[in-house]
């Protein structure tokens, strides 16, 4: 008897493992590593005053280059406030502006197929000075939810944004719009 027990042991060890259930659930779609790449550009636009809002506005009906924004991608839009010493300034929109009429801010919003910027000032918007409103510089950067929540980043920061998401700013296009 003491040596059936051990094989017995070995004998329902190996028809145990040996059994198969039902196969489970399936598992998600991999997404493809193309999927998570951060994507820039540039435009330069003169605002459209509407003054039925009390704005001025910049309403793009796509996004340039066939950039493809996912419902989960996140839009940060950058203005361009000054050059200093040949180094671009820019800031992170929402944004106030102090003017001698009172204070307006540049602003945005976006969905997955267009993206708007506004200059929505406080006061009557036909006071407003065109040096805030035609040739305007925008940095527009799409980013993936999941890169942005993977890491600390500034967003505030454009440089380090771009440089954490892997973007060289020289590689970003620029378009001039009419």
């Amino acid at each position: 008897m003491k040596k059936i027990g051990p094989f017995i042991v070995v004998f329902l060890s190996l028809f145990i493992l040996s059994c198969e259930g039902p196969q489970g659930p399936a598992g998600f779609d991999g997404i493809d590593g193309d999927v998570f790449e951060a994507e820039a550009f540039e435009i330069n636009v003169d605002m459209t005053f509407n003054s039925n809002a009390n704005t001025f506005e910049y309403l793009a009906s796509n996004y340039s280059n066939g950039i493809t924004v996912l419902e989960s991608d996140v839009v940060l839009i950058y203005r361009l406030e000054e050059v200093i010493n040949g180094l671009d300034i820019w800031r992170q929109l929402p944004q106030p502006i102090i003017t001698e009429n009172g204070t307006a801010f540049y602003n945005f919003d976006f969905t997955s197929g267009d993206y708007s910027i506004y200059l929505e000032p406080e006061f009557d918007a036909s006071l407003t000075s065109t040096n805030l409103t035609d040739n305007q510089w925008f940095r527009i950067v799409v980013v993936p939810a999941v890169i942005l929540n993977s890491g600390t980043f500034d967003k505030t920061n454009l440089s380090s944004l771009l440089e954490n998401v892997g973007i060289d700013e020289n590689s970003i296009e620029t378009f001039t719009i009419n």
